[in-house]
């Protein structure tokens, strides 16, 4: 019914056993030595007049987002065969190749050659020193080319992570096969899949900087170029808790969004995490993409069973499928699929309450968000899951929650109205116990946030409130 159980929902199992294992290596080649674009001091932007993004602005509290978008953005960090672009959508694109390696995919079994160029962000410390780190970027990869994101910190004991892998990512599948990748670990911390993780957090240890590399990889002898418009990474130490004070209700309001089920798709499409009914990730990517205006072709709809009903959904599952994961609940790769239509924006974030999300909500900015939670929790949602994915699209009067619940029967069936008290708390909370009493992760406020174009008014001012733009 539900989506596969995202890896931080199983964290505290696993983290004693993980502890020693070896971190992986990042892919062969990954320039290292690299020249700054920049002077000192001349990557801090001053306040766009007109509204462009600024990059960063502080979230004081419990979460820090940092992303790089604008084109001074681009030319600060170091450059190894990397070149910024302004225009529309300032972005970075590969000018020289900087090097050539052999990759070979984990999945295919393929060796290919490929040429690199990288971005290294500056140093980036964060208004609150992190227990966890998710990154994410938008970019378009044309056939032929493809990009990798890792991570490298300082913890608060002065000592440094190695270079973590946190997805390497095309938005086809003929080249590579999009993929997280697996035991990342030195001792003191952990990559789970998407989301890097401090083991012990009781400990005290958290880190206190980081920095973001960007690899972009080329067929050799091309003049092909993945171009990114975006990366960042949200930052966060979000205390254990199992139940959050409760909000006072905003405004009722609701937005119009497209409605989808993933159970219609049960059984569709079994290669990309057993079908439809793990699909709610990509189901509700594909909702908020279509709330903007944006769809895939006919063209690019044209692999599906012309015998199934909402071919995009399909195609959202196949398109976010993370293959070592194998699954579809990959976050950064999902608002990697958004963000591939025009003129897209998408970030992976946490936000710290619902009068946060409520906020958005009013200026017309759905959002995607991940809970878990036991069937008798959420009254009326007729499930329990250890993981699930769904659209909150509005708030009643009475402040109660309407999402887009892609786990319902029938497109019809997808609007429910949820509790206010018992969705904040599930979806807030870090800590929950499952129906064997055990204690188990929850997420702690984890959303997708996706908008189109450049955003003015109330929206500018929603997203500049949590530091996104």
């Amino acid at each position: 019914m539900t989506s596969s159980t995202p890896r931080r929902t199983v964290l505290a199992a696993a983290l004693a056993a993980a502890a020693g294992t070896a971190a992986a290596g990042a892919v062969p080649a990954s320039a290292s030595a690299a020249t700054s674009d920049c002077a000192a001091g001349a990557c801090v932007p001053p306040a766009p007049a007109d509204g462009a993004d600024r990059g960063h602005a502080p979230a004081p509290g419990l979460v820090d987002n940092r992303f790089w978008s604008s084109y001074t953005d681009w030319r600060c960090g170091s450059a190894a065969g990397t070149k910024a672009v302004a225009g529309h959508r300032p972005g970075l694109v590969l000018a020289a190749p900087a090097g050539r390696t052999e990759y070979t995919d984990p999945h295919t079994g393929r060796t290919s050659a490929w040429e690199y160029a990288s971005w290294t962000s500056p140093v980036h410390t964060p208004t609150v020193p992190a227990t966890e780190v998710i990154a994410s970027w938008n970019a378009h990869t044309p056939p032929g080319t493809w990009l990798q994101v890792e991570l490298s910190g300082t913890y608060s004991d002065t000592t440094a992570t190695p270079w973590y892998v946190l997805g390497r990512w095309a938005a086809g599948d003929a080249d590579v096969r999009r993929t997280s990748v697996d035991d990342q670990t030195d001792g003191k911390s952990t990559v789970w899949t998407d989301t890097f993780a401090i083991d012990d957090t009781t400990s005290g240890l958290r880190l206190r900087s980081y920095r973001l590399r960007l690899t972009l990889y080329r067929t050799p002898g091309t003049d092909l170029t993945p171009t990114v418009w975006r990366l960042g990474a949200m930052a966060s130490d979000v205390p254990d808790r199992f139940t959050v004070p409760a909000s006072e209700p905003g405004p009722a309001h609701e937005l119009s969004v497209p409605r989808y089920s993933q159970n219609t798709h049960v059984g569709q499409y079994p290669e990309y995490d057993n079908g439809g009914e793990a699909w709610c990730s990509p189901t509700s990517s594909q909702m908020i993409v279509e709330y903007w205006g944006r769809r895939p072709s006919a063209g690019e709809l044209a692999w599906v069973n012309p015998d199934f009903a909402d071919p995009q959904v399909c195609h959202a599952a196949r398109f976010t499928y993370d293959h070592q994961y194998e699954g579809c609940g990959n976050w950064p790769f999902n608002a990697a699929y958004a963000a591939t239509y025009p003129d897209m924006n998408a970030v992976v974030t946490r936000l710290r309450s619902l009068t946060e999300l409520e906020s958005l909500v009013r200026a017309g900015i759905p959002a995607i968000t991940s809970q878990s939670f036991r069937k008798e929790e959420l009254t009326g949602a007729g499930y329990g899951t250890s993981g699930h994915l769904m659209t909150v699209v509005g708030f009643t009067a009475d402040g109660d929650v309407i999402a887009n619940d892609p786990a319902s029967p029938s497109n019809e069936a997808v609007r429910r109205v949820y509790a206010r008290r018992e969705w904040e708390n599930i979806w807030l909370r870090t800590k929950r116990y499952d129906a064997n009493g055990k204690v188990r992760s929850g997420t702690g406020g984890v959303c997708y946030l996706y908008w189109a174009g450049r955003p003015t008014g109330s929206r500018l001012r929603a997203l500049r409130s949590l530091g996104l733009l």
